[in-house]
């Protein structure tokens, strides 16, 4: 006799009492031996307007076909998503890390409320992997996450491109580096189809993390977009959420604190993107696990950097497909090396370590993807968190090592993004110049945009190791160059951010983890005594309802601590 696994459904559909929830389930085309199966919310991130999420609803299709295969009954759902490269230097880029929040709440409002026994996930873009993991952490029923995957390279001249090769261009186009002809160029060919931005960036970033951590199927998160491979992990879903029904085992089995630190010690190595840190501290917030900022310098100080991905390295994540045999090779070397705990629960049912043991070994000598941990590229992680005059409650640096680890310059202060692109596109920052781009916090944006153009047009610039750039707001993952974001407290709430001054003289220590205004402390609090608190930038709707209730980028940008 087989196993009772519709927990929650049943609440509905064995219910006698609810004949017009049994009207409406039979109207949607269910039979009577379907009241008695489980039912799986499989929520999909697909719309059109973005490559990383264009093709979602057929993988989603995919997973739903599968269902009957193993007796359960699936439902397609759509949660919203917001393209982070499209908004990008917009207003609508307010909106990116706030629709995390909007993608955790409407799944957890949709499973909960339809009393569904499972959640299969497929996110896309980056704020939609966090998104939906807080979302099954909320649930806590058995859950699985597809990644959609990455996108293919593309290719101009026969030189390799993706989305960040487009930003730069426009500052190699306004330096005389390029024609107009081969602006237009890279820019029609940066982004060939589906998927999500190829490179070490947030998206790839945290579907490594969540592979590591055991929330997804083993190769998740290097198997390309539109890939044969993609489609049988689809299919396999199916028979994993099953098992995961049978055995009870939630998300809240497998999301640790073991597992936490497996995934960012994986993305450290691989020099991941610094929205990992925001992401993971609102993840560990939601499990109420005890994971702070301190836990994540512990970690990138004693893992070694070994990734030779882009941004900062030369390669994508097809190519950690292709030619290392995907994360599970890196996950398997990096448990042979004593970096990972193998003994972790995955979404198979099966230890980490058991899931990536027959994994092929990497082959150092036929390829430079990924270094070994005896020749790294940098013996410690990229991540930096600074501490300082600047930022008392923390900042976040991305110091691979190749932009120096210390910086002393001189101030230029921009109080939007705007402002600091019309001067950087108009030649108007000089070497040793630190450009501080403020009143774009959680609150201050709203939303805490990202900072992609103005970091893609300093490398444009060929000012890559002779500026460095400070802010309140965040940098995407395509960003690199000597910068620090998620200063904290924001300008808006009176941080000392707010009080830098043209001229100023700012130090950036990367070794020592320091970020520090060259400023006496009388002068300090006299500036302070003549701040003035601005208004907030938005007076209705959802970013006005965000900017009331987001906590600090050090507490992970979540919006339920009150």
């Amino acid at each position: 006799m087989e196993k009772k696994i519709n927990n929650f459904s049943k609440k509905i559909t064995e219910n006698t009492e609810l004949p017009a929830a049994h009207s409406m389930l039979y109207a949607i085309g269910m039979k009577d031996s379907d009241f008695y199966k489980a039912q799986i919310g499989i929520v999909s991130n697909w719309y059109e307007g973005n490559p990383c999420n264009i093709h979602l609803n057929q993988l989603s299709k995919i997973v739903k076909k599968s269902m009957s295969n193993n007796n359960l009954i699936g439902f397609q759902i759509n949660t919203i998503g917001i393209s982070d490269g499209i908004t990008m230097g917009t207003s609508g880029m307010m909106y990116s890390l706030p629709s995390r929040e909007i993608i955790a709440d409407s799944i957890e409002s949709v499973i909960n409320s339809h009393f569904y026994d499972g959640v299969i996930a497929l996110p896309g873009c980056d704020k939609n992997l966090p998104g939906v993991t807080m979302a099954i952490i909320r649930l806590n029923r058995p859950s699985i996450i597809i990644y959609g995957g990455s996108i293919s390279p593309g290719y101009y001249k026969g030189k390799k491109l993706d989305i960040v090769s487009s930003f730069e261009a426009l500052g190699k186009k306004n330096t005389y580096k390029i024609t107009k002809k081969e602006y237009k160029n890279i820019i029609k060919h940066s982004c060939p189809g589906p998927g999500a931005c190829g490179g070490m960036y947030t998206a790839n970033t945290m579907a490594s993390i969540l592979e590591t951590m055991g929330i997804m199927l083993p190769y998740s998160s290097s198997t390309p977009s539109t890939s044969t491979e993609k489609k049988i992990e689809c299919k396999k879903s199916s028979f994993y959420i099953k098992k995961l029904l049978e055995q009870n085992i939630c998300p809240l089995d497998i999301i640790t604190k073991n597992s936490i630190e497996n995934g960012v010690k994986l993305a450290i190595c691989m020099g991941g993107s610094t929205n990992l840190v925001i992401h993971i501290l609102a993840i560990a917030k939601t499990a109420k696990i005890n994971f702070s900022l301190k836990d994540i310098q512990n970690i990138s100080d004693k893992v070694p950097f070994i990734g030779n991905l882009k941004p900062s390295g030369s390669y994508l994540m097809n190519d950690v497909h292709s030619s290392i045999g995907g994360i599970p090779s890196i996950i398997k070397y990096l448990l042979n090396k004593g970096i990972l705990l193998g003994d972790c629960l995955t979404v198979t049912g099966k230890t980490l370590y058991e899931n990536v043991k027959n994994s092929p070994d990497i082959n150092f000598k036929k390829q430079n993807i990924i270094f070994p941990i005896e020749n790294p590229i940098k013996e410690n992680g990229h991540i930096k968190i600074l501490y300082g005059n600047i930022s008392p409650k923390g900042s976040v640096a991305k110091i691979t090592g190749k932009e120096g680890n210390k910086f002393c310059g001189i101030a230029k202060v921009f109080n939007s993004e705007n402002e600091a692109n019309n001067a950087i596109l108009n030649n108007k920052i000089k070497p040793g110049t630190v450009i501080v781009i403020r009143y774009v916090g959680p609150k201050g944006g709203p939303g805490m945009p990202e900072m992609l153009k103005p970091t893609s047009y300093i490398m444009g610039a060929g000012l890559g190791e002779k500026v460095a750039l400070i802010t309140d707001g965040r940098f995407s993952g395509g960003s690199h160059g000597f910068v620090v974001g998620h200063i904290t407290p924001e300008a808006y709430s009176g941080g000392v951010i707010a009080l830098i001054k043209n001229g100023d003289s700012i130090v950036i220590d990367a070794e020592n983890k320091t970020i520090n205004l060259n400023v006496k402390k009388e002068e300090i609090e006299k500036r302070k005594k003549l701040w003035k608190p601005t208004l907030l930038k938005i007076n209705n709707g959802y970013l006005y309802k965000y900017s009331k209730l987001v906590s600090s980028a050090s507490n992970g940008c979540i919006t339920d601590e009150l």
